[in-house]
């Protein structure tokens, strides 16, 4: 029973979106209502505050550091029970219960989930990203060639068979809240940083 609210407490933590709840602090445009609409800190960039945009990386990104590494080091639950608990801080960023299920895209949850759980992987995920960046300069080009590149790292890393399937899931929900960010890619319509 104690599980399965870990487990709920995990979901309503990751619901906290930092994108929404800074907007209102630096008192600028709600990150829905313009750009991509998404609540994340690439869209918070778009608003011209850099300070707002990097808190909101943070932020999303430390939510499921913290919540995964609480659940690993100082709660009695095994490794499974752990992912369980990442995949839930993950999938509150994504359908946030106090922003009608409408969340991020997941990139920086996803970050901290995995720095939490395996910092090898993590690190690999980032450096991909920022070659991708660095080279394109698109962000949702990054974050979906890190996602699909992800699941084949921890294959090849040989990690545990449950943190393979918890990367598989990641990268499947990570490339699916970019499918907007895909159809403008083909379309030759994703804006990117100059």
């Amino acid at each position: 029973m104690i599980n399965f609210i870990c487990i709920i407490l995990a979901y309503f933590i990751g619901s906290i979106s930092f994108g929404i709840l800074l907007s209102k602090i630096f008192k600028i445009q709600d990150p829905r209502s313009f750009g991509s609409k998404n609540p994340g800190a690439t869209n918070v960039m778009r608003s011209g505050k850099k300070l707002a945009a990097l808190l909101t990386l943070l932020g999303d990104m430390l939510k499921g550091t913290i919540v995964v590494l609480i659940a690993e080091f100082y709660l009695n639950l095994n490794y499974e029970q752990v992912l369980l608990i990442a995949a839930a801080v993950f999938l509150g960023h994504l359908f946030p219960v106090y922003h009608q299920f409408k969340g991020g895209k997941g990139v920086a949850t996803a970050l901290g989930v995995l720095l939490a759980i395996d910092i090898h992987v993590a690190i690999l995920v980032l450096i991909i990203w920022l070659v991708i960046f660095l080279v394109s300069r698109i962000s949702s080009l990054s974050a979906i060639t890190a996602a699909l590149c992800l699941p084949l790292m921890a294959f090849f890393m040989n990690v545990d068979q449950s943190f393979l399937w918890l990367s598989l899931f990641l990268s499947v929900l990570l490339i699916y809240r970019h499918k907007e960010n895909i159809k403008n890619l083909i379309e030759k319509k994703e804006s990117n940083f100059k």
